[in-house]
This record gives C-alpha cells, sequence and structure tokens, in this order.
C-alpha cells in the first residue's frame, strides 16, 4: 500500500542508535525506518555493478523470464565485486559500491515489478525512484565511497553467481553477509532524501557563501602590496 503523499520529516540519529536488520524485510519494517537511520545487515544480499547486467534483468522482465537470482521483495545493491572462480567455487575479493545515477533508467521499474525493499550504492537515485520507493515500501543505503576494506571484512559466504560470461563485477552476486555498514538510510519510503535535502540546503546558502567570497575579495584587493 502506497506511503501517504506527504513526506515523514526525516529524524536525525547517531552511529551509537545503528538498527541492526536481518533481510529479508517486510514493507512494514522498511516504513519503520527514515532517512539519517544507520543500519547494519546481517543476511543475504544481492549485488552487481553492471549496466548490461541492468539491461538483462530488463530483458528478463520484458520477456516474462525469472532472474537467475531471485529478488522479489529482496535487495539489490550497487556493489562491484571481484569474484575468482575455484572450481566452481567463487571467493569475492572485494567489493565496492558504484555510482547509482547510472542506473537511473532502470530503477523505478525494477522497485516496482520486484517490489524491492532495499536497494543501495553511492550517490542516490532520481525522483522517479524515490516515488517509486514510496509506492513499494523501499528504501536506499548509502554506502561509504572508497570502503572497500570495511564492506568486503563483512562478507561470510558466496552463495551464487549468475551470469558468468560477464567480468567480474558485472555479474549478478548473491552474498552473506554479517554487520554490513553502518549505512545510512540517505532514502526513506516516505519521500525523504538526504540527497535532496542537502542539496537544497546548499542552494538556500550559495548567495550567503558569494557574498562572503566577494567581501574577502575586495579586503584582499585593499590591501596594499
Amino acid at each position: 500500500m502506497p506511503a501517504p503523499a506527504s513526506p515523514t520529516p526525516a529524524k536525525s540519529t547517531t552511529l551509537s542508535d545503528t538498527i541492526r536488520l536481518q533481510p529479508p524485510l517486510t514493507e512494514a519494517d522498511i516504513r519503520k525506518l527514515y532517512a539519517g537511520d544507520f543500519v547494519t545487515l546481517t543476511g543475504e544480499i544481492v549485488l552487481t555493478a553492471g549496466l548490461p547486467t541492468h539491461q538483462r534483468m530488463q530483458v528478463c522482465i520484458d520477456n516474462g523470464e525469472p532472474l537467475p537470482i531471485d529478488i522479489t521483495e529482496g535487495t539489490f545493491f550497487h556493489l562491484g565485486s571481484y569474484n575468482e572462480d575455484h572450481g566452481g567455487r567463487f571467493d569475492v575479493r572485494y567489493m565496492n559500491p558504484t555510482t547509482s545515477t547510472r542506473f537511473n533508467a532502470f530503477m523505478p521499474a525494477f522497485i516496482r515489478h520486484f517490489r524491492l525493499r532495499m536497494v543501495g550504492g553511492k550517490g542516490g537515485l532520481d525522483h522517479a525512484s524515490v516515488e517509486a520507493m514510496r509506492d513499494v515500501g523501499c528504501v536506499y543505503l548509502s554506502f561509504l565511497g572508497g570502503g572497500a576494506a570495511l564492506h568486503t571484512d563483512a562478507i561470510r559466504e558466496v552463495v551464487k553467481v549468475a551470469w558468468e560470461d560477464l567480468v567480474s563485477h558485472y555479474r549478478l552476486v548473491k552474498l552473506r553477509v554479517e554487520d554490513l555498514g553502518p549505512l545510512v538510510v540517505a532514502i526513506d519510503s516516505h519521500g525523504n532524501s538526504l540527497f535532496e535535502s542537502l542539496g537544497k540546503a546548499a542552494n538556500d546558502r550559495l548567495p550567503e557563501i558569494l557574498r562572503e567570497l566577494d567581501a574577502g575579495r575586495t579586503t584582499f584587493a585593499g590591501k596594499p602590496s
């Protein structure tokens, strides 16, 4: 059931308030989260960093075919992973977030079709995705860019790897993780987006910043050389 049209005000939290989540999660679980919450994840997650992967997923949707890894009411993160094949057994050497806005064209449809509960990566998603997340009950989790060591340390098992013909980062991968995070709920299921609010705050301050810069230049120009 879609969330109310009026966004619920985002709440402020600290790392000491970190919420420990164990996927799979229900819509009711997701509706309890708000932009600004810190969370960790323990359980199974699905990830990829590839545009070709999203294109294949769209073909599956168009043709009514199942994905090789089911993500219905689950997680789908924009994380690149380097995995090595040891006689059919995969080991992940590292994983790191990629920019989610690269996939804006696909994500609203994916969120709605699969009724995704959690998506994420870095950089956020566009307004169409925010609306889709509000409709189905989904949050966007922001991963620390450059935090490969932190993210990789949480991996406990490679559950499944699909589309092995693609380069490692583009494969569809299911992992079991423990205490992955802390991650930030950057977009919640009520229409709140930290990316939008921070952008607005920056734009609101821009005139003041420009005035201060002008004043600084005037003062500097008036000093004797």
